[in-house]
């Protein structure tokens, strides 16, 4: 009986998650919005595991099931989103760091700038569903990835 609960739960994760038609598993980008004060030990390692160290920090990561559990954990610091490729290409572009160890890599995390016109009428407090600037935004993540980068 427990056995069965457990594949059920999976079905429906996997019916949850999104997937592209080719079966990988699609981009996202995670932007760490609040700071690190008043926040546990082990959500800082959890941010620290996604490369989003500091505020306005991004990192870009398949959405693999252990990464979107990491996600889920932090959501009350971070936004994120599916990344499309115009937007991973800018961003590369204008924010992409050469890795000290390898030059021809960039580093795992893109510095970028406080948005322009701000993270939503509601601030940084509250959920993107009801006009705040935490947790998933969907393909509206490109929209303030290009706010910014200025």
């Amino acid at each position: 009986m427990k056995q069965a609960k457990e594949t059920k739960n999976k079905k429906e994760y996997k019916a949850k998650s999104v997937v592209h038609a080719k079966g990988q598993e699609p981009l996202i980008a995670v932007i760490r919005v609040r700071g690190h004060l008043r926040v546990s030990e082990k959500i800082n390692d959890t941010l620290g595991m996604l490369n989003v160290y500091r505020v306005n920090y991004c990192s870009v990561q398949k959405a693999t099931p252990s990464i979107m559990g990491m996600v889920k954990k932090v959501k009350d610091t971070v936004t994120w989103g599916e990344i499309d490729e115009a937007t991973l290409k800018r961003l590369i572009e204008e924010k992409g760091e050469p890795n000290p160890d390898d030059k021809k890599k960039t580093k795992s995390f893109f510095r970028l700038n406080a948005p322009l016109k701000g993270y939503g009428r509601k601030g940084i407090k509250r959920p993107f569903k009801i006009g705040g600037a935490l947790g998933y935004r969907g393909a509206k993540i490109n929209d303030l990835i290009n706010r910014m980068i200025h």
